[in-house]
């Protein structure tokens, strides 16, 4: 079991419904996955959120989608954020 704990912030919270969650992604956990799982569960807004936005995984802004998750890590799904 690889459980992720998932924390969402703004626009992705909004388009989940809640602010933070536990999810088992298998064996190989990777961001690929979990944004086809998060996309699937929670339909457009959720993938429109992901599209644009960007995964914070343990403190570190990761962009390889592909790259396997680390045991029981914790990913901030961040909206795309404007102003400077």
């Amino acid at each position: 079991m690889s459980q992720i704990t998932v924390r969402y912030f703004a626009a992705a919270a909004e388009a989940a419904g809640v602010a933070e969650e536990q999810i088992d992604l298998g064996p190989a956990p990777s961001l690929d996955r979990l944004r086809a799982h998060l996309s699937e569960r929670y339909g457009t807004d959720m993938a429109r959120v992901l599209r644009a936005g960007s995964f914070l995984v343990d403190g570190t802004v990761r962009r390889d989608g592909g790259a396997l998750l680390e045991a029981s890590p914790v990913v901030d799904v961040l909206p795309p954020f404007a102003g400077g």
